[in-house]
């Protein structure tokens, strides 16, 4: 039940790229695209850039995050292969607003402006699932401030694991020990709390069983206890 929650919710609808195309269309797009594979820690845009194409994540993981006058992250996405990345900025002729990083190494096409507006004026199948999209990431936007103003920091952590499992889940592999592998300052910077704060709160949830931990790595054992301490249910 969470999961269809989660995924209704916090699951940000920028796949739009990799489904629903004609045979036509995919051609068309995949003629425009040059590929380039990314090192872990390389920025793939900045915040006040001007965009000139749309890029697509191929494989590998991204965050997305804006930064405070202290320069701290605040993460508020992880993408994942299969979802675009700059289209936001693209559309709006505006500079992007944030950042995009990878966190693993990753392949990633880029999609020049003319070959992207020029699908999008021809296909009105991929307009209305852009549109559908956009619509989408407001309401996530909403769901998202909302977890900030009201959930305490326990069950923002919660959550953001939750989400997270969703993120590093093996496609249709339900049964296996969800392992997350991500830094403990941005595991923080997702979450909006110190690390020290952080650390605690892990420790908690590992003396209940409900995660393990080795280094960096997170394996989560009991989602569903953290759905109930998320207030999911």
């Amino acid at each position: 039940m969470y999961r269809k929650k989660i995924q209704n919710k916090y699951h940000l609808g920028s796949d739009f790229l990799s489904e629903g195309l004609s045979v036509e269309e995919k051609e068309f797009l995949n003629s425009q695209m040059v590929s380039h594979v990314y090192k872990k820690g390389q920025v793939i845009f900045r915040a006040g850039m001007y965009p000139n194409g749309i890029f697509l994540l191929d494989k590998g993981k991204v965050k997305k995050y804006t930064l405070g006058d202290d320069g701290k992250q605040h993460i508020f996405t992880i993408c994942i292969a299969g979802q675009a990345l700059g289209y936001h900025s693209l559309l709006s002729e505006e500079p992007y607003p944030d950042y995009a990083e990878t966190l693993e190494d990753s392949t990633i096409s880029f999609v020049p402006k003319e070959g992207f507006m020029k699908l999008l004026e021809e296909s009105k199948q991929l307009s209305q699932k852009l549109l559908k999209s956009l619509s989408h990431e407001f309401t996530v936007f909403i769901n998202s401030t909302t977890v900030f103003a009201q959930k305490t920091v326990r069950e923002r952590l919660a959550l953001a694991l939750l989400l997270l499992k969703e993120r590093y889940t093996v496609q249709n592999d339900q049964k296996t020990p969800v392992e997350i592998t991500i830094s403990r300052e941005d595991l923080s910077n997702i979450v909006g709390t110190a690390i020290e704060t952080l650390v605690r709160l892990l420790h908690d949830f590992k003396e209940d069983k409900i995660i393990e931990t080795k280094g960096r790595m997170i394996r989560i054992l009991q989602p569903h206890k953290l759905a109930k301490i998320a207030n999911f249910y």
